[in-house]
């Protein structure tokens, strides 16, 4: 089947991931042992791949490939390094960013706040405190200048797994490996925050919403309830808060099967991805499904993709989840694009080695590689359709 007219093709980063340098940020306070870490650092971000200065020669990549759209986040913490303090040449780079994906041709999806915070804010406020919600809505304010020319603008990434790592209550289950129940005061104040941002971007003329990780909950024969119950703080309130926005991104890697005593283990023979995640492409078509019956709001796929170092999986990966994508859109479900984690092999929160991405970089010079699957999904991308 041939994909919609005007349907986006593209690749995701997030700016601490792929930047380097972000030093008022309160990662880089956890990655140099200064702020408590939710799981252990095997190594900091450091320069990354350096996309701050090379950013230009990430979106070309994409651009001649044949991707239409290029997702990326803008740093709070590089914005305003300290509370009031604006940074105007750091707004200005981010302008440059959005003038430079437009020039090649490439539709900028720009994301506000992608898991990092100003250390500031760590320290002085966080997530826990109802004034986020008006420090945020500020930031969007001050952040304006950069979205001119920018239609879609997604105000929090994975909101969901913000509320799970403030779980510090339950975050030894995290560690050892299931995902904690969301924080219900932080749940709150992001859902407060995005309702502010987003009016604040419509007002403006933006296209407004959020992005969800949805983890596929599937029940064990007799476990429905266990599963419903399960998902309810850690997914479906994030989904349900996004009705009446004008999209939702939905960001889908694996699934967790739930039985009598929650989440089951993956088997023993399953395929695992880098990150230990079982190789699941149908996760895509579950978490947009399960997003469309709960809000009924268009979806962007924002995330999705494996970690691997074989690029023959990730195409073949890639292959499954659109095929989920097209039997979705098959029934009617609005769906109006996708786009790839990641354009480049990033930093993974603690790690280089787990590699999401269709671009791999040397760590010395820090040297582009286009990988086989670039050019594949290039190559849907300027078909509009799968095969």
């Amino acid at each position: 089947m041939t994909f919609p007219n005007g349907f986006l093709w593209g690749a995701s980063t997030a700016a601490h991931q792929v930047e380097g340098n972000n030093v008022s940020s309160d990662w880089w306070l956890r990655e140099h042992g200064h702020a408590p870490s939710p799981s252990p650092i095997e190594s900091p971000s450091g320069d990354a791949a350096d996309s701050y200065h090379r950013y230009p020669e990430d979106m070309r990549m994409l651009a001649d490939a044949g991707l239409t759209s290029y997702r990326f986040s803008i740093e709070w913490a590089r914005i305003e390094p300290e509370k009031g303090c604006v940074s105007l040449a750091q707004l200005d780079h981010y302008r440059r960013m959005v003038d430079t994906a437009r020039d090649l041709g490439l539709t900028p999806m720009v994301t506000l706040h992608h898991f990092t915070n100003p250390a500031w804010f760590a320290r002085e406020v966080g997530w826990h405190s109802p004034r986020a919600v008006d420090l945020f809505g500020r930031f969007t304010e001050t952040a304006l200048p950069v979205l001119t020319d920018v239609e879609l603008v997604c105000t929090i990434n994975e909101p969901n797994m913000v509320a799970i790592m403030a779980n510090s209550e339950e975050r030894d289950a995290f560690l050892s490996g299931g995902l904690p129940s969301g924080h219900p005061v932080v749940t709150e104040n992001l859902i407060g925050a995005h309702r502010v941002s987003s009016s604040i971007l419509r007002s403006a003329g933006k296209q407004a919403g959020w992005s969800v990780a949805t983890q596929a909950y599937q029940a064990e024969p007799g476990f429905e309830g266990a599963a419903a119950e399960h998902g309810r703080s850690r997914e479906d309130v994030f989904l349900d808060a996004a009705a009446g926005d004008d999209w939702i991104g939905i960001q889908a890697y694996t699934r967790t099967k739930i039985g009598a005593d929650g989440p089951v283990p993956i088997p023993a023979g399953a395929e695992r991805t880098l990150t230990g995640w079982e190789y699941y492409p149908g996760a895509l078509e579950f978490g947009i499904r399960r997003s469309w019956e709960r809000n009924g709001v268009p979806v962007y796929v924002t995330e999705n993709g494996i970690a691997t170092a074989d690029d023959a999986r990730r195409i073949d990966y890639t292959a499954g989840a659109l095929e989920g994508v097209e039997r979705a859109l098959a029934d009617g479900i609005d769906v109006r694009g996708y786009l790839h984690w990641s354009a480049l092999d990033n930093y993974e929160w603690g790690s280089f080695r787990p590699t999401f991405g269709l671009i791999g970089w040397d760590p010395e010079t820090f040297e582009r590689s286009p990988k086989p699957s670039l050019a594949w999904l290039g190559g849907v991308a300027r078909r509009n359709a799968l095969r």
